[in-house]
């Protein structure tokens, strides 16, 4: 018996499905904007990268917790830049990689990375007092009753006010000269002995210039000197043409998935594509205001992600299919297929979630934007194929444009 059509369930199906198209031409419209859409990493957009050396200086020894102080610092100084998605890593022993993808101003980034901010305090006689390594915090100050300049307040750690008090007691009555890399920036007369671990850097600084040194400091205060190796540009060129080839790539797969689900089931396989290209597009604007950045493994995690979304209506559909065939009614089938393929779906996405987790938490660069890329992909996928497959089905059921298992790709 032919079921009785619902023209309000229709309406909401065709209008459903209008707004999916319209929200993925934009979304895939935004998404080729290298301007104003998906922030590109390095390998795509590219950007600034720089090798650091660490050289044993005096007292500072180069050794692995050195070296990690060290990329903290120059993190620091890139989050003042507002790059996304920097990768910063050690590379052997003594060495650290820089890679800053998308930059608005390279030379401004070249000169924030290249100033080591050694911060020294050195006696009349050449002797280091203490470095930057024994600095806690920087900080200006203004005190217009006791100074006419702002100046800089810094704060030592125990190991530093010790040697810093030691100091100022023999050197009493002469200068210590402060220097920033190789510049001295000021050279105050010991009056008194120090031992709280504060000093001061004085001079004839405007608030501005002491407020950068003091975040120059609180941020580059390096336990090591760092010496560059190697600086270069990278050209978006070769990525641009590679994100093209990738963005073919997934446009031709997804139109033969596409074919081929239709094909298969019918129907419920148009119904299927709609909820696939809402998932590219929901992911897309995911992408595009969440704080990540899309890199060519990112994209190789999206292409996956996609097979995972279809991999998830394939399951649900089967157990449609079973169901019909054991006698259940249309509607009863629907129901009964998503209740026991969501168990399945829950299973497989959730042990895939965790190894995202793991990634992101332990690799670090183009590994990590792979893991957040493919866990955007994932939970998008998982509220298509659960929820919104679910809801298209339901209302082409009501509306009547499924009327028998024929629909579905159940042969009668």
């Amino acid at each position: 018996m032919k079921k009785t059509s619902n023209p309000g369930s229709l309406l909401i199906l065709i209008v459903l499905c209008v707004l999916i198209i319209v929200s993925a031409y934009h979304a895939f419209q935004n998404a080729a904007d290298r301007e104003e859409g998906i922030r590109r990493g390095l390998d795509i957009a590219g950007g600034l990268y720089v090798l650091m050396e660490a050289v044993e200086t005096g007292d500072r020894e180069v050794d692995e917790d050195a070296i990690k102080r060290a990329i903290e610092v120059i993190r620091n100084r890139v989050d003042e830049l507002g790059v996304a998605e920097p990768v910063i890593a050690p590379q052997g022993d003594d060495r650290i990689r820089i890679e800053l993808p998308d930059l608005e101003d390279v030379e401004q980034a070249r000169e924030i990375i290249g100033r080591t901010a050694m911060l020294t305090f050195v006696g009349p006689d050449g002797e280091e007092i203490v470095t930057g390594a024994h600095l806690e915090r920087a900080r200006v100050e203004r005190q217009p009753e006791v100074l006419p300049h702002p100046f800089v307040s810094l704060e030592f750690d125990r190991e530093g006010a010790r040697r810093f008090a030691e100091a100022t007691q023999k050197y009493f009555g002469e200068p210590i000269a402060i220097y920033l890399d190789d510049t001295k920036i000021s050279e105050p007369v010991v009056r008194a002995v120090i031992t709280e671990g504060h000093a001061t850097i004085e001079g004839n600084f405007e608030f501005e210039e002491a407020a950068e040194l003091a975040l120059l400091l609180r941020s580059g205060a390096l336990p090591v000197e760092l010496r560059e190796l190697e600086s270069r540009l990278v050209g978006p060129t070769l990525g641009q043409r590679t994100e093209e080839i990738a963005a073919y790539a997934a446009a031709v797969g997804l139109i033969l998935v596409l074919l081929f689900m239709i094909l298969y089931y019918r129907l419920a396989g148009i119904i299927a594509g709609f909820a696939l290209v809402f998932y590219l597009s929901l992911v897309l604007w995911a992408l595009n205001y969440l704080p990540t950045t899309l890199t060519l493994p990112g994209i190789a995690g999206l292409i996956l992600s996609i097979g995972m979304a279809v991999d998830a209506n394939v399951i649900i559909f089967e157990r449609i299919k079973d169901e019909l065939r054991s006698g259940r009614t249309i509607r009863s089938a629907m129901e009964s297929g998503f209740n026991r393929a969501f168990r399945a779906i829950l299973d497989a996405n959730v042990t895939t979630l965790i190894v995202t987790v793991v990634l992101f938490i332990l690799a670090s660069g183009p590994v990590r934007g792979f893991a957040v890329t493919l866990f955007i992909g994932i939970v998008c996928s998982m509220f298509t194929a659960i929820v919104l497959t679910r809801a298209l089905l339901r209302l082409a059921f009501k509306s009547g444009v499924i009327q028998s298992g024929a629909y579905v790709g159940v042969k009668i």
